[in-house]
């Protein structure tokens, strides 16, 4: 719960409660903040304050105001905004880059310790994703794509690999479309299925010799579709 604060340093304290709630999961993303009275009552504080410190969590990217609808959680931590405005500085194979080293242990460890309802799940992401390459649909089998690989981190089951991978997913859409747009052919999505069944059958080595491929092959393109440009 928010707790009343002291008169030292007040906007920097509402605001850091403020940030807690959000880093907690109590204000989830995409929750609409508590209205003004309610918060100036809980925190025993005046408009000015509450708004000086609000106007301080948009700033860092937490917070973010709809005209005549409220405040909005756009970011479920600070450093989750820096992450994003990072990868979305940086060009393709450098996040390629990122994407191997994250994505090389997530699934070694996922081996080793995902459940069997992991497991399943994992499939039936998989076949989503084959689904979604079948039909044609690049941002179909992006946002796909995106999620099996969040569910591969998690079933890891080590938290600041599982943070540090939720923070960057969003900003990574851009660099698997600028991937995808090329081509997503048959050995790209096979790669992803040798990935999914080594996890399953717990087979680390193997698991993370997928990742390499099919990382390897991303590069690839990148490479020979910049080679191409006059």
């Amino acid at each position: 719960m928010l707790q009343k604060t002291n008169r030292q340093t007040l906007v920097e304290q509402v605001a850091l409660q403020m940030e807690n709630m959000i880093e907690s999961g109590k204000w989830s993303v995409g929750m609409r903040i508590p209205a003004e009275p309610e918060l100036m009552a809980e925190l025993n504080v005046s408009r000015n304050t509450l708004r000086e410190a609000i106007r301080a969590l948009i700033h860092a990217g937490l917070l973010k105001t709809k005209q005549g609808d409220g405040t909005y959680v756009c970011s479920s931590s600070a450093l989750g905004v820096v992450l994003k405005k990072r990868v979305l500085r940086s060009d393709t194979l450098q996040t390629l880059e990122v994407r191997y080293a994250l994505e090389r242990e997530g699934a070694h460890l996922a081996a080793q310790r995902r459940t069997d309802d992991e497991a399943r799940e994992l499939l039936l992401q998989l076949e989503r994703c084959e689904k979604a390459a079948e039909s044609g649909n690049i941002d179909r089998f992006v946002t796909a794509d995106i999620r099996l690989h969040q569910r591969i981190i998690h079933a890891s089951h080590n938290e600041i690999l599982i943070e540090l991978y939720s923070h960057i997913a969003e900003a990574l859409h851009d660099s698997i479309t600028s991937i995808t747009r090329y081509e997503v052919d048959a050995d790209f999505v096979e790669m992803h299925r040798q990935l999914v069944e080594a996890i399953v059958a717990q087979d680390g080595d193997r698991a993370v010799a997928a990742v390499h491929r099919y990382i390897l092959e991303s590069k690839e393109i990148i490479a020979g579709k910049e080679g191409e440009r006059p």
